[in-house]
């Protein structure tokens, strides 16, 4: 089981990720959402605005987002890293997306 630390470290080299990526790219693709990511076996939830500049504003103050994943902390760090393809992960029930049907149309496009 990852830490705490580590998940919070891998979820900030996303945001990090992100803001390298070509403007033009998340503006056809990203639409201004909140997002939480629920870590189940750490018991803990960071949440942020996506927007086209990126990911903004992460915080463990969650309320309920948008665009929810729930993901355990193992999980999390092989995703950030990788490791773990996000298509996947959610085949196979390793990662739980909650969105509207036109949030995850938008989102398996930029994935």
């Amino acid at each position: 089981m990852a830490s705490e630390a580590e998940c919070e470290a891998a979820l900030q080299s996303l945001v990090d990720a992100m803001s390298t990526l070509e403007p033009e790219l998340r503006r056809k693709y990203v639409v201004d959402r909140t997002v939480s990511v629920r870590v189940t076996d750490l018991d803990v939830t960071w949440a942020a605005h996506l927007t086209e500049e990126g990911l903004i504003g992460m915080s463990t103050d969650a309320p309920k987002a948008q665009v929810r994943l729930t993901v355990t902390s193992d999980d999390l760090l092989a995703l950030v890293a990788g490791k773990l393809a996000v298509p996947t992960a959610v085949a196979t029930g390793r990662v739980r997306v909650q969105a509207s049907p036109f949030d995850l149309l938008r989102l398996s496009s930029f994935l």
